[in-house]
């Protein structure tokens, strides 16, 4: 069966106090006994992440000291099992790309409305990666090939599609194998199969992979 995160301890790290707020906010309407921590800068968000652990982080890119990338880089290394992700109002490629690469496992929008935020935080524990609508788009366009290129899903074994599936909501590789029913050795050589084939190095590259190939459900 598979096992939804418990979101117990939170981390928001943004700049503009009002918008730290607001995050604040969504962050308590989704998870009422959230615990989140403040930081309003990188040095900061790097003072909580070596003190405590978090279960979500959600984190700006635009900080007055540095970059959010260097933060979630940290939370990939340091606390691996943190769900990382970008609240921001940057939508161009080399905002968006560049987060994913980082580790990022959601990208969300500052200016949509409230509930739109609050729904795609939710989505966190059903497994579904926290994606803006317009980033959904957006990947999905960069990613659609005409239909005479080769289809990459076509070149997937059903098992091999259900790992991507999995894996893409967040899955632990034991967990994949006791969904599987397959030992752990095999259920990690599916997923070492699926990086090869599409040609991705992480979950993140994996999870975009899922949305061009409709495996993971968006709203769009």
């Amino acid at each position: 069966m598979e096992s939804k995160p418990v979101l117990k301890q939170g981390l928001i790290v943004e700049d503009q106090p009002a918008t730290a707020e607001w995050l604040l906010a969504r962050a308590h309407e989704t998870f009422p006994d959230l615990q989140v921590s403040l930081a309003a800068n990188l040095a900061q968000g790097r003072k909580l992440i070596a003190a405590q652990r978090f279960d979500v982080a959600l984190l700006d890119l635009g900080l007055p000291d540095g970059s959010g990338l260097d933060l979630i880089r940290l939370l990939v290394t340091e606390q691996p099992d943190c769900i990382r992700v970008v609240t921001t109002i940057y939508t161009d490629d080399h905002h968006v790309f560049p987060a994913l690469r980082a580790g990022a496992q959601g990208y969300l929008l500052k200016d949509q409305p409230p509930h739109k935020v609050s729904a795609a935080l939710q989505g966190i524990v059903q497994g579904e990666p926290p994606l803006s609508p317009t980033i959904a788009r957006r990947l999905m366009a960069v990613f659609s090939q005409p239909e005479s290129d080769a289809d990459e899903a076509v070149r997937l074994s059903p098992r091999e599609k259900q790992t991507l599936t999995l894996v893409a909501k967040g899955w632990k590789v034991s967990e994949v194998a006791e969904h599987m029913q397959v030992t752990t050795n095999t259920a990690s050589g599916y997923v070492k199969s699926v990086y090869r084939k599409l040609d991705v190095n992480n979950r993140s590259e994996a999870t975009i992979e899922a949305v061009r190939l409709g495996l993971v459900r968006t709203e769009i």
